[in-house]
């Protein structure tokens, strides 16, 4: 007999047994839901798609939301075992940054600015367990350095454990970035690592979070002839209108999202598809974040709306595409009734960046919950396949 994965729907479940035998109507009436929604997340039929939910639901039951997702505490899938051997190091030499200690360069420039370009490349394609086996030494590298070169290293590992599930450590090395690019005062690796910063936040921290942008937002607006600090001055936009959102503040959400969305249309798509430091600013990552947003607003008709406007394709951080096909798949699942347009969804996002969608945990419970309304049925091969490659057992 297979053990029944484990979702967040499971773990809801544990701490709501932890807590004295909590009721579900008692965990609905604390977190603002219905006793009928904690039942069906809780056995799989629903998933969670709303942050703030996380947090409602976390809050209730005196957890964290890492806690409910799991993050950093999940076995049995080869990426992210392969990332965490690498972990211990990277704290290492993150404590080691953090501490002053440098050590003398082992590195010529032309190897450091090398390393770090395939190190960037590797973010492009989500390859996040190669990344963390690069960091470690890169990380120290980078501090022999210091300025620009050590800021962009830090916000690389920074992106790197976030995806992981490592938020504490991505906030340590986004603290690093912010400090090596205010070092220099170079305003365009201020505006990246002060966003780099917000993201590595906790779930729980969206007001923080969208507060740190607005500081961020008000210093560098100064230096908006640059166009790489407008793009990050467009990403600082978007971050605060997504924790504005998660926070239950709309109508502060909507005037940073109007004033990315007037950003990107001056400045346009990057030519490379990539942009400063590979954020992507430009129209089409816009319409991205509106996707994300709406899904975090409860409006699944509205992501299937946007979708029809945007070709992540012209972008070329594979985890822009996995954006948007886990958005269209979670909104085609939403109801129950379109499960086969959701799955074709979820391949495609799957394919887009197989390694973050494996660990991504929204993302299997997504797959877990097609899996438990195909029960009466017979579960589609593509289903069962799709569900192999991110070590969900679909075994009865």
């Amino acid at each position: 007999m297979a053990n029944k994965p484990d979702t967040v729907g499971t773990r809801i479940r544990y701490w709501r047994m932890r807590r004295g035998g909590m009721t579900q109507a008692v965990l609905a009436g604390l977190a603002g839901v219905t006793q009928s929604y904690v039942s069906q997340v809780e056995s799989g039929r629903k998933t969670i798609d709303r942050r703030s939910t996380l947090v409602a639901l976390a809050a209730a039951l005196q957890v964290t939301v890492a806690d409910l997702l799991g993050q950093g505490t999940e076995s049995g899938d080869p990426a992210r075992e392969s990332a965490a051997e690498c972990v211990p190091a990277i704290w290492s030499a993150l404590i080691e940054i953090e501490d002053g200690e440098r050590r003398p360069s082992a590195y010529t420039t032309e190897r450091l600015a090398a390393e770090i370009a395939r190190a960037d490349q590797l973010r492009n394609s989500c390859n996040y367990p190669a990344m963390a086996r690069m960091l470690p030494s890169l990380l120290l590298e980078a501090a022999a350095v210091g300025g620009a070169s050590l800021a962009q290293v830090a916000y690389l590992a920074s992106t790197c454990l976030r995806h992981l599930g490592y938020r504490h450590l991505a906030l340590n090395a986004a603290r690093i970035s912010v400090s090596a690019a205010e070092d220099v005062e170079d305003c365009a690796w201020i505006g990246a690592s002060r966003f780099v910063y917000a993201q590595s936040l906790p779930i729980e921290s969206a007001r923080l979070a969208a507060r740190a942008a607005d500081r961020s937002l008000v210093e560098l607006q100064g230096d908006a002839a640059d166009v790489r600090v407008r793009q990050m001055l467009g990403q600082l936009h978007l971050m605060a209108a997504l924790a504005s959102t998660v926070d239950a503040r709309p109508n502060v959400a909507r005037d940073h999202l109007a004033e990315a969305t007037r950003e990107a249309a001056s400045l346009g798509d990057p030519a490379d598809g990539g942009g400063f430091n590979g954020c992507c600013f430009g129209p089409t990552n816009v319409g991205l974040w509106k996707m994300s947003i709406a899904a975090e607003q409860g409006e699944s008709g509205k992501v299937i709306e946007l979708s029809r406007t945007i070709r992540p394709q012209v972008l070329k951080a594979s985890n822009r595409q996995l954006s948007y096909w886990l958005d269209i798949g979670r909104a085609l699942a939403d109801g129950g009734r379109r499960d086969a347009e959701a799955l074709a969804a979820f391949v495609q996002a799957e394919r887009a960046a197989p390694i973050p969608f494996a660990i991504n945990p929204l993302a299997r419970d997504a797959v877990v919950t097609l899996a438990q309304r195909a029960q009466r049925r017979a579960i589609p091969d593509e289903l069962r396949l799709l569900a192999g490659r991110i070590g969900v057992n679909l075994a009865a």
